[in-house]
């Protein structure tokens, strides 16, 4: 998501920041590169121009042409104006679900994974809200809808309405509302029927339900692939419904990421959620102030840590830092370390929220760095001896034939994977005794005064230039850690 707008960004505001002094002629160049980056990540144009239209009118002051860093000044008018441009009323991810049964009515055209987003939102509900939900598929067009969204209900442990056959949509409808009454429910969904485009047809059938269900929360379902078609259909969409919010699906398929910074814009509609995935837990709040930070290079450090947190137990992160701090780290901590970063959502993913590791991480790609090579590391552990695990130095050149052998690889990759071992192992070592594998803790699980402070209060000019450093901008070292990252990534 914005990986293009956010890589040709970062490019102007590295030489805007290492001028030192500008002038306002400056400025003007480098906004009009803001701009093609704009148009050119699908961004409307009236939206581009008037975005840049403010920064300059900010950017050009002689507050900001005097300032001893001017051009962190500048990056920061950019950042708090995405934001501005991006943020909806209220809590994107706050949903009126008060006063149970709560309706929530699901429209969209066909195939922008409305039936897969109304699962992912009635899971978000379940485990993370605690809220009893029913599902209602209404649409009796297109072949075994309902029974796809019943199929996904299972997988995640939601109750689906039972399916009659030769009932209307608004007949569903009345259906649910009464069985969500009667059952108990917090909140019931509503996945109502898509069309190829928007008819008469399909806004009458929805208006019918809408007039039924009542719901408190209508949500578009867009395709973000689709660029400014997506911003056209939902301005009609609520003009005839009224919607109440957009959640943009398959975000992660698209780089340019233009549709989210236009649809707000132009509908005036906050965007709730973003799809970045076909599996049911993959489904974001559409937090303005992080989004803006991944579109300037700064990574997203909260939704990294909020992974973390879902995929790693406080007592199993506690036994861990305390081997670490000793200097203890083997073949097997070295296996726990790869599977939960395949947990968290692959390579990419995790580098993708690292501030300043999106260029990085291209340069990973291309080097093989990727969730396949994270799998066959795991297999190469998998082949070895308890012992083996245990104490890596008994892999001699006969046991490394038998373990590479065992997993189907060369020795080469063996001979890398224990590279990395060894440079993750005296990482861990400085990081224990200079006390920041506590602090990373602290901020992790929210312990004492090393917790992570709030984003909303970071500086966002010093957070893009920490992540400059932290990138390694300086040359083909990558990283300041044992070999550079950027040494790891180069194949042998």
């Amino acid at each position: 998501m914005f990986e293009n707008l956010s890589e040709r960004l970062s490019g102007v505001f590295d030489r805007l920041t290492r001028q030192g002094a500008l002038t306002e002629d400056d400025v003007r160049t480098a906004l009009r590169e803001v701009r093609v980056a704009l148009l050119e990540a699908d961004v409307s144009l009236p939206v581009a121009r008037d975005f840049i239209k403010r920064v300059q009118a900010k950017a050009t002051g002689s507050a900001v042409m005097k300032s001893i860093t001017p051009g962190q000044q500048v990056v920061k008018i950019v950042h708090d104006e995405l934001i501005a441009t991006l943020t909806g009323e209220g809590d994107p991810g706050k949903l009126k679900i008060d006063n149970p049964p709560a309706p929530i009515l699901m429209v969209g055209l066909q195939g922008s994974g409305k039936t897969t987003t109304t699962a992912k939102l009635a899971r978000r509900l379940k485990d993370r809200e605690g809220k009893r939900v029913l599902m209602a598929s209404l649409d009796t067009n297109r072949p075994a809808a309902m029974e796809q969204l019943a199929i996904l209900g299972t997988q995640i442990g939601v109750d689906t309405l039972p399916i009659v056959a030769g009932q209307t949509a608004v007949q569903i409808a009345k259906r649910a509302k009464q069985q969500a009454t009667l059952g108990g429910y917090d909140v019931f969904l509503l996945d109502t029927a898509g069309r190829l485009h928007i008819d008469d047809v399909l806004m009458d059938e929805v208006q019918a339900v809408r007039d039924v269900a009542a719901p408190r929360e209508t949500l578009l379902v867009v395709d973000g692939l689709t660029g400014q078609d997506a911003v056209n259909v939902a301005a009609e969409f609520d003009g005839k419904l009224g919607v109440s919010g957009v959640i943009l699906t398959r975000m992660d398929g698209d780089g340019r990421g233009g549709a989210a910074l236009s649809m707000r814009a132009v509908t005036g509609k906050p965007i709730r959620f973003v799809g970045l995935g076909e599996k049911t837990d993959a489904l974001e709040v559409f937090d303005p102030q992080r989004i803006a930070g991944r579109i300037l290079g700064m990574g997203d450090i909260v939704a990294l840590v909020e992974k973390a947190q879902e995929t790693l137990e406080v007592e199993q992160a506690e036994r861990m830092m305390k081997r670490f701090q000793k200097g203890q780290f083997n073949m097997n901590d070295l296996k726990g370390q790869l599977e939960q970063m395949m947990k968290m959502g692959g390579m990419q993913s995790v580098m993708g929220m690292m501030p300043g590791m999106g260029k990085m991480s291209k340069q990973a790609e291309a080097a093989g760095f990727d969730d396949k090579m994270l799998r066959r590391q795991v297999a190469l552990i998998d082949s070895m001896t308890r012992k083996e695990r245990a104490n890596p130095a008994l892999l001699q050149a006969s046991r490394k034939k038998r373990i590479a052998k065992g997993a189907g690889l060369e020795v080469s990759e063996l001979n890398r994977l224990l590279k990395q071992h060894r440079q993750m192992a005296d990482m861990m070592k400085k990081l224990g005794k200079k006390g920041m594998l506590k602090q990373a803790m602290g901020s992790m699980f929210g312990k004492g005064q090393d917790a992570m402070p709030d984003p909303s209060q970071m500086d966002p000019a010093a957070m893009q230039a920490a992540a400059r450093q932290l990138g390694g901008m300086g040359g083909p070292g990558g990283m300041n850690m044992p070999g550079g990252l950027s040494g790891m990534f180069r194949k042998k």
